[in-house]
């Protein structure tokens, strides 16, 4: 109900915007083109982790068979569907979701229904953190007249301005070096989908969800992040050093000239790009999946570490973010996911305290790049270390911690020698 009610908020503020909400935007993609058709499929899924390998077959059959049919329309009536508006497929995998549920609430019952509305809640619940995503991002740039990119800018030389050096780096690494990043920075939710498909491996086995799980991290970092863009209304240096900010831009200086160091000043930008910065939720995302993915195999080990790696490169090479961004980040998602883990298994003095403290790092992250970035730009060789040394402090703090929650292997007893018979 809580999650409805956001929901349907939601949906009066982008109404209140002439745009429509999630509500509206998901209703569509019941006929219309979606706007990820990979997206669905992942969701689509994520359901079937509750269905039998049978089951399974069918349910991917019946989605694709759908899209079929929606493709074959599509081509009669003349509908194309334009490059970058939109997937020719997709359709089938909702239809799939929401037949799953129908299907639930008529011919399940007991522990089976619920099983059953939770997997296809868990679907429908990462198809809809993707459009309240889209709308808390209107409502940012509807909202927030002014960005605080210029105080961000000159904090981000106690880092030595990496977004810079990563432009650069990725504009020498020509269309190939670009196309790949492009790739990982979209699909970021696929690669989320894999590590979750690996951790839910079990539950139709054994006919229940695990406690703890990755689409729970995923999700409370897109719930609360929005909130602080409100706060710390940031557009990212190719906006306001870079082309893409055309005439609202400070001057187009992304990636090939560094900032000036001066007094910054709140800047006016325009009612259409999102203030969507600080902190990186692309990074927190990719640092979930990084986390998520260090119990699986090598091969899951290693995917999780190359998404992350790729992430980074991606949001600060496209001249997305900032690296204040990335620290900030990274401390954000170790939070949230110190915190869930504790509800999951109850809270305890160690989990509060790492709670706290990540929370209070974070905080004072956000107030010195606010009040303090002067300072820290003219003394780069001081507060760079210092910023690092926080987020590193948190790492520690929480792989420490981590380790205390981890269950202990009983140690194997030894049978007692006995005496020989004679």
């Amino acid at each position: 109900m809580v999650a409805l009610a956001f929901l349907i908020a939601l949906e009066f503020a982008a109404r209140h915007y002439g745009q429509p909400g999630p509500l509206t935007n998901q209703a569509k993609e019941v006929i219309f083109a979606p706007k990820s058709g990979p997206l669905l499929y992942a969701s689509m899924a994520l359901m079937m982790v509750v269905l039998t390998w049978r089951q399974r077959f069918i349910a991917f059959g019946v989605a694709v068979g759908i899209d079929l049919v929606f493709f074959l329309v599509r081509w009669t009536v003349d509908a194309k569907v334009e490059a970058g508006y939109g997937h020719p497929f997709g359709n089938g995998a909702l239809w799939v979701m929401l037949g799953c549920a129908v299907i639930a609430v008529t011919r399940r019952e007991g522990r089976e229904r619920t099983l059953l509305l939770k997997g296809v809640g868990l679907g429908m619940l990462l198809v809809a953190g993707r459009k309240t995503g889209d709308t808390w991002l209107l409502i940012t740039s509807k909202t927030r007249p002014t960005v605080l990119d210029q105080y961000v800018a000159v904090a981000d030389h106690a880092l030595g301005n990496p977004s810079w050096l990563a432009g650069r780096i990725v504009e020498a690494s020509g269309s190939i070096g670009e196309h790949v990043l492009d790739y990982v920075y979209i699909q970021l939710a696929v690669a989320a989908v894999i590590v979750t498909l690996y951790q839910l491996r079990n539950v139709a086995a054994e006919r229940r969800f695990p406690s703890h799980h990755l689409v729970r991290t995923f999700l409370v970092i897109g719930l609360i992040g929005p909130g602080i863009y409100m706060i710390f209304p940031v557009v990212g240096p190719i906006f306001a050093y870079g082309a893409d900010g055309g005439h609202w831009a400070v001057a187009d200086l992304w990636p090939h000239t560094a900032t000036p160091v001066s007094a910054p000043h709140h800047m006016p930008f325009n009612e259409v790009t999102p203030r969507n910065c600080m902190p990186s939720l692309h990074t927190a995302w990719a640092t979930a999946i990084f986390i998520h993915s260090r119990k699986g195999p090598r091969l899951l080990r290693f995917g999780g570490a190359f998404w992350l790696i790729a992430t980074l490169g991606a949001t600060l090479g496209f001249g997305y973010h900032y690296g204040t961004d990335i620290i900030a980040g990274v401390v954000f998602t170790l939070t949230i996911e110190a915190a869930l883990r504790s509800i999951a298994r109850g809270w305890d003095r160690s989990g509060i305290q790492l709670v706290a403290y990540g929370a209070t790092v974070f905080t004072a992250l956000l107030v010195s790049y606010r009040y303090l970035p002067l300072e820290m730009a003219e003394h780069p060789w001081v507060s760079g270390p210092l910023l690092i040394l926080a987020m590193v402090s948190v790492i520690y703090g929480y792989v420490r911690t981590n380790k205390q929650w981890e269950p202990k292997a009983a140690p194997v007893r030894q049978p007692e020698p006995q005496p020989e018979l004679v």
